[in-house]
């Protein structure tokens, strides 16, 4: 048996520390978390703040207590300060100021992810928010219960600066949604899809500022506007949403990194240290899109990269089989998913891609009540390999990607999806699916 010092509580930590409580009795566990909660779902941030949900109390699914009764030893709003990888000793300080020491047999460095902080003026003012934490979540509810608060500028068009602005327009604010980028969700979507957020988002009166970079916001101690490259904005409260970086503070100088920040793991959550395991949004992945190591901050990954260091650091073999970056988001009734590459991407990545797109009724057209479907599958000219899909849609569509993603991960080719056994009952879908439809008519 053997002690584990696990370094955050977050959603990867947790996920390591029931792994390793539930499947293999008799480990010491220690775990240490800068903050004062645990397992704070930040996906529903947006869902609390626009008052879609009656409060935030559903979007925890652990504690220190539930931890502490399965037997782990927990300090919470404590800051790990330094390891000492050499002599396996972690080095902490409570919020009091007391300071702790710990050996350990084996360590899981959990410490997720930081907010990117731009390098402009302003940025200290009041009513200036990154959105990450409950904390976070919380100021911006308390925050907008001032009146003086009428306009809200959200930097980012990112799924969190998106979901944002639709919070923040559902409170009745006047909302900015600015970003770099000519579009939003690039990073997900190719523009056929992303045109149809852009439309969603400006018929509900959000203004989109895209295309244009953020210089300044300006104010007396509380914000009043920010400056982009074009224009000024009216601004009560802005929200930094540009993006998160690795937190690799206490390893990067002893652990070997990825070229954006994460600590470099194998296909067990090892890094360059035996003994040493890193998990969530602080280590990389292996992306079977690209079919090599890649860093894709998810909460999925994090929980299932969780689960794999968990067993292994305990003795089972038990090897990630990879991700596809699979996602999804809903803003007001249009939901898009997506997995994989997009066409953009897999230009960037070498392949020579191509494309299929279709679009139909999701249901028989004497169904009344029916939406559109709008689909594009990636795949490789050369080897006919699926590389990614996108599908929106009014209706719900999302388990359709699921589909997809295990195409990528098994290496399905396009071919193989044309005829693929899909059921039909005008309840649900088309004689003719959309997924065959697709296939079908790619070249």
């Amino acid at each position: 048996m053997a002690k584990i010092i696990v370094v955050g509580a977050n959603h990867a930590g947790t996920a390591a520390i029931n792994t390793i409580l539930d499947n293999y009795k008799g480990n010491e566990v220690v775990v240490f978390d800068r903050n004062s909660n645990i397992s704070f779902l930040g996906c529903g941030m947006a869902l609390w703040i626009g008052e879609q949900i009656p409060g935030p109390s559903g979007l925890f699914y652990s504690s220190k207590e539930k931890l502490e009764e399965k037997g782990a030893k927990i300090f919470m709003e404590t800051e790990v300060e330094n390891i000492d990888f050499d002599n396996k000793t972690v080095y902490a300080m409570k919020k009091d100021g007391t300071k702790i020491e710990e050996s350990y047999d084996k360590l899981i460095l959990a410490t997720g992810s930081l907010p990117i902080r731009p390098n402009i003026p302003g940025t200290e003012l009041e009513n200036v928010q990154f959105v990450k934490l409950y904390q976070d979540a919380e100021a911006c509810v308390t925050k907008l219960k001032d009146d003086e608060i009428k306009n809200v500028a959200v930097v980012g068009a990112g799924y969190i600066g998106v979901e944002l602005a639709e919070a923040f327009e559902r409170k009745g604010k006047n909302v900015t949604l600015i970003d770099c980028s000519d579009t939003c969700l690039s990073k997900y979507y190719d523009s056929e899809f992303t045109e149809l957020m852009k439309d969603n988002l400006e018929s509900h009166g959000i203004k989109l500022a895209f295309g244009e970079m953020v210089k300044e916001i300006k104010g007396d101690k509380r914000v009043e506007s920010i400056v982009t490259d074009k224009a000024e904005y009216p601004a009560d409260m802005v929200v930094l949403a540009i993006g998160f970086k690795p937190n690799n503070a206490i390893g990067k100088d002893k652990l070997k990194l990825y070229k954006d920040g994460p600590y470099l793991v194998d296909r067990n959550q090892q890094t360059s240290i035996s003994g040493v395991y890193a998990i969530g949004d602080c280590a990389t992945v292996y992306d079977n899109s690209i079919e090599d190591v890649n860093y894709i901050a998810l909460a999925t990954n994090a929980v299932r990269s969780g689960v794999v260091a968990g067993h292994n650091i305990c003795g089972t073999d038990l090897q990630s089989i990879g991700v596809q970056g699979s996602n999804g988001i809903c803003i007001y009734d249009l939901k898009m998913v997506s997995t994989g590459l997009t066409e953009e991407m897999a230009r960037n990545n070498g392949f020579d891609v191509s494309y299929t797109d279709y679009e139909d009724l999701q249901k028989p057209g004497f169904i009344e009540k029916n939406e559109k479907v709008k689909i594009r599958i990636t795949y490789d000219k050369k080897t006919r390999r699926v590389l990614g899909a996108q599908i929106a849609s009014k209706h719900d569509i999302s388990m359709a990607i699921h589909m997809f993603s295990l195409a990528i991960q098994e290496k399905v080719t396009i071919d193989k999806l044309k005829l693929i056994d899909i059921f039909f009952l005008p309840h649900f879908n088309q004689p003719y699916n959309y997924i065959n439809m697709a296939a079908l008519s790619a070249k």
